[in-house]
């Protein structure tokens, strides 16, 4: 296994989000990565951007806890597969990316692995600087839900899979 995705899968086993190391037959949004029923399915024969990891597992982690095993495919359709309002998934999304970025710099790797060339719509370069100055985006949402490190703040995490949920 390559050793920037073994340092990952790691780190996630260390943190109980759910992942499975597998074949996977069906066509996905990100190479090598699905997720099913909250769990992260990571396929090494397919798999083209190790930091994908990190931005998928950012959504099970930020995910409300009560809906964390209904995370099944495409994060987007699953907010209105349940209940919710079109959009209403892109604070998740967004913290999600925050949160991918707390543990790239935890793991002491660079913002490049997550904001490579081929992700983010063209926009890599510009999130890397974002980020790399402090102001980027979705740690609100991190804070609000009791996850940062309330003495250092973002990118610090206290705890790594979100716990709070909205009443």
């Amino acid at each position: 296994m390559d050793p920037i995705v073994k340092k990952l899968t790691d780190f996630l086993a260390t943190i109980a989000i759910p992942f499975e190391l597998r074949s996977i037959e069906c066509a996905t949004f990100l190479p090598g990565l699905c997720l099913e029923h909250g769990k992260l399915l990571i396929d090494l024969d397919k798999l083209k951007y190790p930091g994908d990891i990190l931005h998928e597992a950012g959504h099970i982690a930020v995910c409300e806890p009560k809906e964390r095993h209904l995370l099944h495919g495409d994060v987007f359709k699953f907010g209105t597969q349940h209940g919710r309002k079109p959009g209403n998934m892109h604070g998740e999304e967004m913290a999600a990316t925050a949160w991918a970025v707390a543990a790239i710099q935890y793991l002491q790797l660079p913002l490049e692995l997550v904001f490579h060339e081929a992700g983010y719509r063209g926009a890599s370069n510009n999130l890397i600087e974002a980020f790399a100055r402090g102001d980027g985006f979705g740690f609100p949402l991190l804070n609000a839900w009791l996850m940062t490190d309330e003495e250092r703040g973002y990118p610090h995490m206290q705890r790594w899979v979100r716990e709070v949920s909205w009443a």
